[in-house]
């Protein structure tokens, strides 16, 4: 009777929390995305000891963090299309990162033809987010309140832009991959320079500067939605020389995490964090906005950073390690998708807690549109569930989330096309036609006893593999995904099994994730996955 009492005083509060009308209660929203920041990379999980993350530490104390946060993809583009959509990768089309490639694609299909050596056909990625979809600034625009996008987009130019998915502002009004010209000044934006004085400013200075002038600006009470996505910690890899100057003196190679460059980036990241606070703090709003802040995806590990030691000689490191986790960004295993998260809610989150929860990018546009009393549309289907209870401490209903990545781009740890779900301590990946007779793959994984996904358990746990598995089947057929097909011109004599989970090839030094497609300008995943 206990638990029935609290939970109906819970129910009570939170529709006394979005009852329409009260503009007063109205919260801004600042979401925060950060680009290829690692679950490892900041210090709320006590697994880094040379980057330094103090403003993020100051945003855990006002909210929560999770420990057990997912994005919905393990590379950028889809999980910024999960976010403002609610919806999987695998309902949406969106599973690659090609955002910025010529060619519109708005409908996933199957590729015609793959390498001998590959045993699947993988999907093709939509390369814009369509402009029909009732995505959060769209829908925060109609429910009266201000709304901007500063930073990194990725999911189409106009006119699939966000200025046509509901923000009033985009700046710098860009669609790459990653930053043009580098972090540090000078640029190469279109109609976006350093500030007159600072011809060495970095980017999320010149970006944070930019999110507060607007914020600012806005009439008295005016509720605002804003999006502030940043560059950092993507490629090119490029900081302050002061910061990288300050790192190279703390690194220590037997340190997994030893890039002074890359230590620098995430200050210059965290540097934001704090811009937006103070000016949050500064507006006397603290008790009136909502933060969220996440990654798109896990770590980079694959692309190389040229550094230089202390005596000057150079050297070649990858930019990050996610241990204690396996793999890193562009695999499914969770380096690649486990992701720093904290939410400060006022008056809902208790501030300086934790949840081991699992939740999901999809999660953030039913939290919000709910919370807010501005509420999902009819007729648009959403994966992501309220996770309102857990921001109040509590738990949630039990269930599966999912993970749909059908390309298998040469990446440490490198897997097939392939689509995984977390269900309570467990993790099933499944191979797509990667058994005998075209029959799916499985990997089993119990992540409390086996965080670093080190013991398959598939063989001995037949029977919690189709169980795990149907949730999977479920979710395709429910999202209507366009899912890999055996490839019928697959050679056995040119298939090598051992190459799974594997690094296929050492560090790529520069770039981005695709630089073939940037430089081509050919469809991305084809560059990837050749």
């Amino acid at each position: 009777m206990k638990t029935n009492l609290t939970q109906i005083l819970t129910f009570a509060a939170a529709l006394l929390f979005v009852l329409p009308g009260r503009a007063a209660e109205r919260f801004n929203v600042i979401f925060i995305l950060a680009d290829d920041l690692g679950w490892a990379d900041t210090t709320l999980y006590g697994h880094t000891s040379l980057y330094e993350t103090p403003n993020l530490e100051r945003l855990a104390k006002r909210g929560m963090v999770f420990t057990r946060a997912y994005s919905a993809s393990p590379l950028c583009s889809p999980t910024r299309a999960s976010i403002l959509t609610g919806q999987t990768p695998a309902r949406n089309g969106f599973t690659a990162p090609n955002g910025h490639v010529g060619q519109a694609i708005l409908k996933p299909t199957v590729q015609e033809k793959g390498g001998a050596g590959n045993k699947a056909l993988m999907t093709v990625s939509i390369t814009r987010l369509d402009t029909n979809y009732p995505t959060l600034g769209k829908l925060f625009k109609q429910a009266g309140y201000a709304t901007a996008h500063f930073g990194k987009w990725h999911l189409g130019p106009e006119p699939y832009s966000p200025l046509q998915h509901g923000f009033d502002v985009d700046l710098p009004h860009f669609n790459g991959p990653g930053p043009a010209g580098g972090f540090v000044a000078p640029w190469k934006f279109k109609n976006f320079d350093a500030d007159p004085g600072e011809s060495r400013q970095h980017i999320e200075d010149r970006m944070a500067k930019e999110a507060v002038k607007w914020m600012t600006s806005l009439p008295k009470g005016q509720p605002f939605y804003m999006n502030y996505w940043m560059f950092s910690v993507h490629a090119p890899f490029d900081a302050k020389a002061v910061l990288i100057e300050k790192y190279r003196g703390k690194i220590d190679l037997k340190n997994p995490q030893h890039s002074p460059t890359y230590a620098a980036m995430v200050e210059s990241m965290d540097d934001a964090v704090g811009t937006l606070l103070d000016a949050v703090d500064k507006a006397g709003l603290a008790d009136k906005t909502v933060f969220i802040f996440t990654s798109d995806n896990g770590g980079n590990m694959y692309n190389g950073i040229r550094e230089k030691d202390r005596a000057g000689k150079e050297f070649v490191v990858e930019p990050t390690s996610n241990r204690p986790l396996r793999g890193g960004k562009a695999t499914v295993f969770e380096g690649g998708i486990r992701v720093p998260t904290v939410i400060s809610w006022p008056r809902v989150t208790q501030p300086g807690s934790r949840s081991d929860e699992i939740i999901q990018s999809t999660d953030y546009y039913p939290t919000l549109l709910t919370g807010l009393g501005i509420g999902v549309p009819n007729g648009h289907p959403v994966d992501g569930m309220d996770i309102t209870p857990v921001l109040r401490g509590g738990k949630l209903s039990p269930r599966g989330i999912f993970t749909f990545f059908p390309h298998h781009p040469a990446v440490p740890d490198w897997l097939p096309p392939s689509m995984c779900v977390h269900s309570g301590d467990w993790k099933l990946i499944r191979l797509f036609h990667q058994g005998e007779n075209g029959a799916h793959d499985y990997r089993l994984y119990n992540l409390r006893a086996d965080l670093s996904e080190a013991h398959d358990l598939a063989k001995a746990q037949p029977d919690k593999v189709r169980e795990l598995d149907q949730l999977i089947q479920n979710h395709i057929e429910q999202s209507k995904a366009v899912v890999p097909r055996p490839n019928p011109a697959f050679d056995p004599a040119q298939y090598n099994p051992d190459r799974i989970g594997k690094q296929p090839g050492g560090l790529k030094v520069g770039g981005d994730e695709n630089p073939k497609a940037v430089k081509k300008g050919k469809n991305a995943q084809a560059a990837n996955e050749e």
